[in-house]
């Protein structure tokens, strides 16, 4: 016997993601440039070419929370994972990199002015729609996110 739920109390459901992409790099500088050039082949394959807005926007994100989580959130024998989707409603890219390191959350405060890093995550803040941390999924640590709206052609 099988029973279908009416209409009317049927759960709406988010719709699919356009295209997803996940992989897990060892938490090393080649490791996060490794992530970078994937992030921007990926975007290319899904037909947003690599001289495009939202390819180099998404690429420059990607590298900056990559190479954040190698530098901040390194934890030895622990790789950091990066994953990217794409929606359609909203027409949104969204790159989230996770690690294994809670004690360090990020922030984006203003360098000093002859300071040669910490302009990441400001970078970040500019380029992206909206951008946040969240506990990592699965176990101790942190995902950074960041979303970037497609623009319409």
């Amino acid at each position: 016997m099988t029973t279908e739920t009416p209409p009317s109390v049927r759960t709406a459901q988010a719709p699919p993601h356009k295209h997803e992409f996940a992989m897990n790099f060892t938490s090393t500088p080649r490791g996060a440039r490794l992530a970078r050039r994937l992030v921007s082949h990926r975007l290319d394959e899904w037909g947003h070419p690599y001289a495009s807005y939202a390819n180099e926007t998404v690429t420059l994100i990607a590298a900056e929370l990559a190479a954040n989580a190698v530098r901040h959130g390194h934890v030895p024998g622990r790789d950091f994972r990066l994953r990217l989707v794409e929606s359609s409603a909203p027409a949104t890219i969204r790159v989230e990199v996770s690690d294994t390191r809670t004690e360090r959350r990020p922030s984006c405060a203003e360098p000093e002015p002859d300071a040669e890093s910490g302009r990441g995550l400001l970078l970040v803040s500019r380029l992206a729609a909206r951008w946040g941390v969240t506990a990592r999924p699965g176990g101790p640590g942190k995902t950074v996110w960041a979303e970037v709206p497609l623009r319409q052609t």
